[in-house]
């Protein structure tokens, strides 16, 4: 049972990967002058579409925690309205955390928002896809040995990962810095300190 559990578990981590180089390749033939530098909001919109539909259909069909408890329609029609609350909630609380650590309030709002989007697409999704709308089973999961499966153990692992890497992202930003994407970026820094220096930054 374990084996194919991890089988299971690769595939399906496999086709989330493939889902985020489609999302890379496959609209540029149907969208005119799509690149994800160029139509970066563009892409990121359908890389969280294109993911979020592979979990969906991946925990659907493999179905890792299955209720032995057969809930009526109303019932599973109630738990997915209240999926969708907490995936907006994830998205605005990420937003918000983005703000408060540097993020421009009102320039780039978009940019910030949809990179919420994206980060709550990769760590809130498959935990509402494996665990729903459950905060006790959620907050079992996250403390100290309290996976109960190799899925529950994946999903830890991966939206540590995750904030990890979205965390980690932000430092290679100073080696473009001199790039036109950066112009926005350099301008909020010298109006937020002004009386500082930063030699190529204030020319």
């Amino acid at each position: 049972m374990k084996n194919t559990d991890i089988r299971r578990l690769f595939y399906a981590h496999l086709l989330c990967v493939l889902s985020v180089i489609l999302s890379t390749f496959v609209p540029s033939f149907f969208l005119e002058s799509f690149s994800i530098l160029e139509t970066h909001l563009t892409w990121l919109g359908i890389c969280s579409v294109s993911v979020t539909a592979v979990n969906l259909v991946l925990y659907l069909v493999v179905k890792p925690n299955v209720s032995s408890k057969r809930s009526s329609s109303s019932h599973k029609v109630a738990r997915f309205l209240k999926c969708c609350i907490y995936f907006l909630m994830s998205c605005f609380s990420f937003h918000v955390i983005f703000v408060l650590y540097g993020a421009p309030l009102i320039e780039l709002v978009l940019e910030t928002f949809l990179f919420a989007v994206i980060l709550s697409t990769f760590t809130t999704v498959p935990c509402l896809c494996l665990l729903g709308p459950n905060l006790k089973a959620w907050l079992r999961v996250f403390s100290r040995n309290g996976v109960s499966s190799i899925w529950e153990n994946s999903l830890q692992i991966t939206t540590i990962a995750s904030f990890i890497g979205a965390w980690l992202g932000a430092f290679p930003i100073p080696l473009d810095w001199g790039r036109p994407w950066q112009i926005t970026a350099k301008r909020n820094i010298c109006r937020s300190v002004p009386h500082m220096r930063f030699g190529t930054i204030t020319q």
